[in-house]
């Protein structure tokens, strides 16, 4: 039961691939052996497999790297197909030795995606993944090269699906296949793909959803049928799913064998055909028939033998992987080695030139970024402090010119009351005179507004962005209270009375939301 259950995992991952094959859009270059072997493969596999080889030959007397290494994957993917991973495996290695040395980005992010497929088979999950992401990291550079297309990072994206999901971690299965659906949105917002379409039909039965489920494995059948009929193995099969789950085994079992014989009549996807007995005898056994229980149970085990059994060609490769790509590499660098030591013992001798010089560049450039900016700051400084102290002086001179105002005021009053006490002086001409000679109240502002704005220019401005709530009398209650004026000289400038600028003092500060132990004048001396 476990060798079953495990082998079903890796099987299910296996056949998988080449659903991810048809997934994509042909992203690679054919030529006639890889389309003769094409027409051959359904027919006549072996014939298939001859011409490919044929054409390995061909392009590696000729040169040409580019057909070589599309013939070499394409051998590779029909190995894999009929579930010789030992040979698939060594090809797709070798066909990375070539996309490497030539620098085919292109090719190595196809082998990177067809050896991730390839190591799950031989159970190394982490690889399998490792390899998935590096080709989807190399796609994703080339679709920003527009080198390729969108489509492949589909490709990409339903394999990791597909590798999460025979792993049962849903959650990751469906983020994935998630960003199947948004990059196909981004080709084009009616774009679909009915490969993906089958995986969120077998979601929505993982649901529960049944009938959602088969309408799109129906539609997806529809599709199959026409463009390409080898992939209704895989429909077939997740429709059995589907009606087992629902626990409809007649339909269920229809299925299955229909899934069986299109896989034998195409070559393709044979990794199902063990899904399809394994299913098929739990299913009759459960019926109680148990001939036929029994038949499939045995061609389960002759199949799961033949492909990882003891004496099958895959086993070696279960234990003795050889990383071809990995041991190419390391013997470039060997041979590398001794002409690196002596590039390097040059450079060091170079570089350590350069550090000094680079050194004494840098501790200059400190130096002299530390004086620029200390002088700057110097200056700033003064000028800062030459500006506070031309403000000091006209603030000066402002308070001396409104007390001048205030005394003005305060004479012309007196001399009005001691004329009113006199009744021998024509009171009337002299009241006329005064009149003419004294300034309203409101000119007497008018005038120190003036003055006070040309010496602070910013202030209305700053306590009107601040406050946008203080009237004209506020502001001119915060200019005097500035300057430092009394209560009895505000009265004097504004023509009110001393109580109402205590009062017009009291409602400022609520305005201005101050506490009670906060002292008005140096607040305004803070703007």
């Amino acid at each position: 039961m476990k060798t079953r259950k495990a082998f079903q995992k890796t099987a299910s991952i296996v056949v998988l691939l080449f659903c991810l094959c048809v997934t994509a859009q042909q992203p690679y270059g054919t030529n006639e052996y890889i389309e003769k072997a094409n027409q051959l493969t359904a027919k006549n596999l072996d014939s298939a497999i001859y011409y490919l080889k044929k054409g390995i030959v061909h392009y590696s007397i000729e040169k040409d790297t580019i057909n070589l290494i599309n013939s070499i994957c394409q051998l590779s993917g029909l190995y894999d197909n009929v579930l010789d991973y030992g040979k698939s495996y060594d090809g797709y290695w070798e066909a990375l030795i070539f996309a490497d040395e030539s620098n085919d980005d292109i090719s190595k992010s196809r082998i990177y995606q067809e050896l991730g497929w390839l190591y799950t088979a031989y159970r190394k999950e982490e690889e399998s993944l490792r390899y998935f992401n590096m080709s989807l990291e190399l796609k994703k550079k080339l679709v920003e090269e527009k080198k390729i297309s969108r489509d492949y990072l589909v490709s990409n994206y339903f394999a990791i699906v597909n590798c999460y999901r025979v792993n049962r971690n849903y959650v990751m299965a469906k983020t994935y296949l998630d960003s199947c659906e948004l990059s196909l949105k981004k080709i084009s917002p009616d774009k679909r793909s009915y490969y993906v379409e089958t995986e969120k039909g077998y979601f929505d039965a993982v649901a529960g959803n049944y009938e959602k489920a088969l309408s799109k494995l129906n539609e997806t059948k529809l599709f199959f049928e026409d463009k390409n009929p080898s992939y209704l193995t895989v429909v077939h099969f997740l429709m059995g799913e589907v009606y087992k789950f629902r626990g409809e085994y007649d339909k269920a079992i229809k299925n299955y064998k229909e899934s069986l014989r299109f896989s034998e009549m195409y070559n393709k996807h044979l990794g199902y055909k063990l899904f399809n007995y394994e299913e098929l005898s739990k299913l009759y056994y459960d019926q109680n028939n148990f001939k036929e229980a029994f038949f499939y149970k045995d061609k389960a085990q002759a199949l799961n033998e033949s492909i990882f059994g003891r004496k099958s060609k895959n086993h070696k490769h279960l234990f003795e992987i050889k990383d071809r790509y990995r041991l190419q590499k390391e013997k470039e660098k060997a041979l590398l080695k001794e002409v690196r030591i002596e590039k390097l013992e040059d450079q060091k001798r170079i570089g350590f030139l350069q550090n000094i010089l680079m050194g004494v560049v840098v501790v200059f450039m400190f130096l002299y970024g530390v004086l620029f900016f200390r002088n700057l700051r110097r200056k700033h400084k003064l000028e800062k402090q030459k500006t506070n102290e031309v403000m000091m002086l006209k603030n000066r001179e402002l308070t001396a010119s409104a007390l001048q105002l205030i005394e003005k005021e305060e004479f012309i009053s007196k001399l009005k009351q001691n004329i009113s006490k006199s009744d021998a002086v024509d009171t009337k001409a002299i009241h006329n005179m005064l009149k003419g000679f004294q300034n309203t109240p409101g000119g007497n502002w008018k005038e120190f507004e003036a003055r006070f704005t040309s010496i602070n220019e910013s202030f209305y401005e700053k306590i009107r962005a601040k406050y946008p709530n203080l009237g004209q009398t506020d502001l001119k209650l915060c200019a005097l209270v500035k300057l430092g004026f009394s209560s009895k000289e505000m009265s004097s400038l504004l023509g009110i009375t001393i109580e109402s600028v205590h009062t017009s003092r009291y409602r400022l500060r609520k305005k201005l939301n101050l506490e009670k132990g906060e002292n008005l004048i140096d607040f305004m001396s803070t703007i």
